[in-house]
């Protein structure tokens, strides 16, 4: 039976398909194969995502009386799980007569995989009735279907009784649950504590530290485990390095790791070469860029296309970004809801609206769905050109999608309608929203869109209905509420907002918070409260002694005045407006030697008294 252990080699040197038409001839020949035939077949069909191959191969399983031997009906469901053909994966499962511990591995991990969590959980449970001793197999395929952190501590637990947490399957798993679920920090002791590091490890942290916002220890670990490791970085590692440097916009580093995958012959994969792509858009090289598409010629696909279309949006190149997108024909491709969505969202971002209309149509009338991000670019610019009628057609499409259900969308309507001066219908789509969203962009809109109408209580009622629902604003929020109230003269309700910041959110206030109080207070007369608040900023901005220099002015108080003046003109010495205020303010109380001595301050600083603005002599 020389045949037989020809198959085995075949397989374990890589050639799947001949390993699959020696089986076929053997079987043509009726030679009767045996029990350890059939699992590594099955293998193969996984790896070459053959399902028919793997039927058939089920087929003979059952005719030759081999489909109650355990590892071959181990091999089946695994197979069938790596094809995602849970059911037929399940069948085999339940009719094995005997079940050892890599039986339900295979199903653990298959339907964890799968995204059967539970399922992979009652196997599990079902196992430890069954006194099966977990292995460091089970618990990394356990893990991976934990929903909740608590699951995953109690797992971890687990692994460290059996004494597999430091196994590197189990360790990279358990690296992965920590940064999934915001716990880089225990992520990065796991990762630091686990032997034997393999290039897998280092992806899943890479990955995870790109998903927690941290890419500048990506580059720092990926130094490090080019020293240490032998293994050459793959795919993976590339792209997580390559994003690193676009989102810190590294181009030194960037340009260093495009010629590592030059000198390892990696470029010419893909997905790299995407990334590279990004990566030089996103630091604004563009012809790095175009030279880099350009090699992809032959192998590109549509992100390809897409991710030059974006970056050229990105770097304000419109022109040349439809000249992409009218391009992506001659490769055969056809835009996505991405490729469109690029498009679109561009035109808006550059203020390009009506191309951004234009095109909007277009898409519509090839019949693509808009996708929810590219509906909120067109809403924006409805908002943005107080298009209302374009704006309720939009409105339409979105009923239509069954989208006016999500936030992000709810929001885009409401801060639309409001920029078009109808507040009464974005307080009729806000109120069917039987139960508010608890972002705060959703209220600050409704907020900020009052204030923008002129209707500042209706501002503050909506804050107040905020404070009720327990959302918990956002310094946007503040800021809107705080300028309604100065419109309306709600003094003491904004020094109350103002100090729930901190004392009840936690929210530090900002220039521009400060700026709205001390713009408030000086409207209401309240100069000396004013005065102490801008005392209590580190670095008060030009705006914030303008305004209170302002309020001086409304209010004739030529002592502050002065000083803010003085204060003005350290900051901007060529400026003349404070002087002109400061003489206006001298003028008001008709001291016209103090006017005068402001304008001889005017001609010695040789300062040009601005067009339109009175000098307050006469």
């Amino acid at each position: 039976m020389k045949t037989q252990t020809q198959i085995p080699k075949l397989i374990t040197n890589g050639f799947y398909k001949e390993a699959l038409s020696l089986y076929s001839q053997q079987h043509s020949a009726s030679l009767p194969p045996h029990k350890f035939t059939f699992p590594p077949l099955f293998k193969v069909c996984a790896k070459l995502k053959s399902s028919i191959q793997g039927q058939i191969l089920h087929a003979h399983l059952i005719k030759t009386g081999f489909s109650s031997e355990i590892h071959a009906a181990t091999a089946l469901t695994d197979m069938y799980m790596k094809l995602n053909l849970v059911s037929n994966a399940l069948k085999v499962f339940n009719e094995m007569p005997d079940r050892n511990l890599a039986s339900l591995n295979a199903a653990i991990s298959g339907f964890s995989q799968n995204g059967y969590v539970r399922e992979a959980l009652r196997v599990f449970k079902e196992a430890v009735v069954e006194l099966f001793r977990p292995n460091s197999v089970t618990v990394a395929s356990v893990l991976s279907a934990c929903e909740s952190l608590d699951h995953g501590l109690q797992m971890h637990c687990l692994a460290i009784k059996l004494g597999v947490e430091m196994d590197v399957y189990v360790a990279t798993t358990l690296v992965t649950i920590y940064s999934n679920f915001k716990e880089i920090a225990v992520a990065t002791r796991v990762f630091g504590e686990t032997p034997g590091k393999n290039i897998v490890s280092y992806n899943a942290f890479f990955t995870g530290l790109l998903n927690n916002g941290v890419p500048l220890v990506v580059l720092k670990v990926f130094k490090d485990m080019k020293e240490c490791l032998s293994d050459e970085p793959n795919s993976v590692t590339f792209i997580s390095v390559i994003s690193a440097c676009a989102s810190l916009l590294y181009l030194q580093f960037g340009r260093q790791v495009h010629g590592l995958t030059l000198k390892i012959e990696k470029q010419s994969d893909t997905v790299i070469g995407t990334a590279l792509v990004d990566m030089y858009l996103k630091c604004g090289c563009l012809p790095w860029a175009d030279d880099v598409f350009q090699e992809l010629r032959g192998s590109r696909n549509i992100l390809t296309w897409n991710t030059m279309i974006a970056g050229m949006m990105l770097n304000g190149r419109s022109e040349k970004a439809m000249e992409l997108f009218e391009g992506l024909a001659h490769e055969g491709f056809k835009p996505d809801p991405a490729t469109w969505n690029s498009m679109i969202s561009g035109f808006s971002q550059l203020g390009m609206r009506f191309e951004a209309f234009k095109l909007f149509e277009k898409m519509q009338s090839t019949g693509m769905v808009p996708s929810l991000k590219c509906v909120t670019s067109v809403l924006s610019a409805c908002a943005d050109l107080s298009a209302l009628k374009l704006g309720k057609e939009t409105h339409g499409h979105v009923i239509r999608a069954d989208l006016n259900k999500d936030e992000s969308m709810a929001t885009a309507l409401i801060s639309m309608y409001m920029k078009c001066g109808q507040p009464s219908w974005a307080q009729r789509f806000f109120d069917q929203f039987e139960i508010k969203p608890d972002d705060p962009a959703f209220w600050n809109a409704m907020i900020s869109g009052y204030g923008r109408n002129g209707e500042y209580e209706s501002a503050v009622e909506i804050f107040d209905l905020m404070q009720q629902e327990k959302v918990k604003p956002n310094s946007a929020s503040f800021v809107a509420v705080l300028s309604a109230c100065g419109h309306a003269g709600h003094v003491d309700k904004a020094l109350q907002i103002f100090t729930m910041m901190d004392d009840d959110f936690g929210l530090k206030p900002k220039q521009e918070h400060f700026g709205c109080m001390v713009d408030l207070l000086g409207r209401s007369g309240r100069l000396d409260e004013a005065r102490e608040l801008i005392r209590e900023l580190p670095e008060p901005t030009v705006s914030v002694y303008h305004s209170l220099l302002g309020a001086c002015w409304c209010h004739l108080n030529s002592d502050l005045g002065e000083e803010m003046a003085m204060k003005l003109q350290e900051m901007e010495p060529e400026n003349p407006t404070p002087f002109v205020i400061l003489s206006n303010i001298y003028a008001g109380l008709g001291r016209w030697e103090d006017v005068g001595r402001i304008r001889q301050m005017i001609n010695d600083r040789q300062l040009t008294k601005l067009p339109g603005i009175s000098a307050g002599i006469t």
